[in-house]
C-alpha cells in the first residue's frame, strides 16, 4: 500500500492552481479544513469554483478565501451566516449556484460513483427545476446569468405517476476535507457532526487531501470504524488535536435551577 502523508498542508495543496475546482467538506463551521484552507490562502491562488454547504463565516473556513476574492464561484444550499458572500453576490463579483441541500449530497456521491446524473423530485415546479435562478447580477440589480431550465421526466412510482428532475454529478479537480483520525494508507474517521459533507467532498475530488486530527499507523483504526476508505483519499496531513474550532452560533440557556439574584 501506498503511503500517503505529506510533511505539511502547503505540500499537500501546492499543485492546486488558478481556476481549480474544489469540493470542500463542513457544515457551518462543522469539520472545516481549516488549515489546508489556510494554506491555499497563503500561496495565493484565485479564481476557484468551489463546492461546498455554505462558505464559512466573514473570517472563519472559506469566508478567508472570499474576503481575499480568492473564489468565482460557489455551488452551495447554504450562504446566510457570510455577509460579505452576500455583498460580493448582488454587486456581481462572485458567481452562486444555489441547490437544495440533500441534492448538493447526492450529487456529491454521485460524482465520486461514477453515476452521471440522478432523478430527484426535489425542485420540481420551482425555479430550480424551471430556471431562472440568479446565479450572477450585472452589479445593477440585473441579472447576467440565471440558472437553465433542467429535463423533468415522468415517473410511475409506486403506481403513482410523479415529476422528476435531471440533475447532474459533480467531480472537482481537488477535495479537501478534515477528519478526526486517519492512518497512512488513507482511511478516515470523522467525529459526530464533522461527518457531514466531508465523505462526499472527498468521493467527488480526483485528488482528495484530508487532515487528520490524529494520524496512525495502518492496522490502527478498526475495520468497523472507518467511515471513508482510503481508495477515495491521495493525501493525508496529521493537524493535531490543539486546532482551533469554532461555534457557528452559541446559544445558552439558564440551568432550570438558576436563581435570579
Amino acid at each position: 500500500m501506498i503511503d500517503k502523508t505529506y510533511g505539511s498542508a502547503a505540500e499537500a495543496v501546492a499543485d492546486i492552481q488558478d481556476g481549480a475546482t474544489l469540493a470542500v467538506g463542513g457544515f457551518g463551521l462543522s469539520g472545516n479544513p481549516t488549515l489546508l484552507i489556510e494554506a491555499l490562502l497563503a500561496q495565493g491562488t484565485r479564481d476557484l469554483s468551489i463546492v461546498s454547504n455554505n462558505c464559512g463565516t466573514d473570517d472563519w473556513g472559506l469566508g478567508i478565501l472570499l474576503n481575499a476574492k480568492r473564489i468565482r464561484k460557489m455551488t452551495s444550499s447554504y450562504v446566510g451566516e457570510n455577509k460579505e458572500f452576500e455583498r460580493q453576490f448582488l454587486s456581481g463579483e462572485l458567481e452562486l449556484e444555489l441547490t437544495p441541500q440533500g441534492t448538493l449530497a447526492e450529487k456529491l456521491r454521485a460524482g465520486g460513483s461514477g453515476i452521471a446524473a440522478f432523478f430527484t423530485q426535489t425542485g420540481v415546479g420551482t425555479q430550480v427545476a424551471e430556471g431562472g435562478l440568479p446565479r450572477r447580477y450585472d452589479g445593477s440589480g440585473g441579472i447576467a446569468v440565471a440558472s437553465p431550465t433542467k429535463e423533468v421526466r415522468l415517473f410511475d412510482v409506486g403506481g403513482e405517476p410523479r415529476d422528476f428532475v435531471l440533475e447532474e454529478a459533480i467531480q472537482t479537480d481537488f477535495a479537501l476535507v478534515h477528519a478526526l483520525r486517519g492512518d497512512r494508507h488513507g482511511n478516515l474517521v470523522f467525529n459526530k457532526a464533522a461527518r457531514n459533507f466531508n465523505p462526499l467532498a472527498a468521493m467527488a475530488g480526483r485528488v482528495c487531501i484530508a487532515q487528520v486530527e490524529e494520524l496512525v499507523e495502518p492496522g490502527g483504526l478498526d475495520p468497523d470504524s472507518i467511515h471513508l476508505p482510503g481508495v477515495y483519499v491521495h493525501r493525508i496531513i496529521e493537524v493535531g488535536t490543539g486546532i482551533d474550532k469554532r461555534i457557528e452560533r452559541r446559544t445558552v440557556s439558564a440551568s432550570p435551577n438558576h436563581e435570579k439574584a
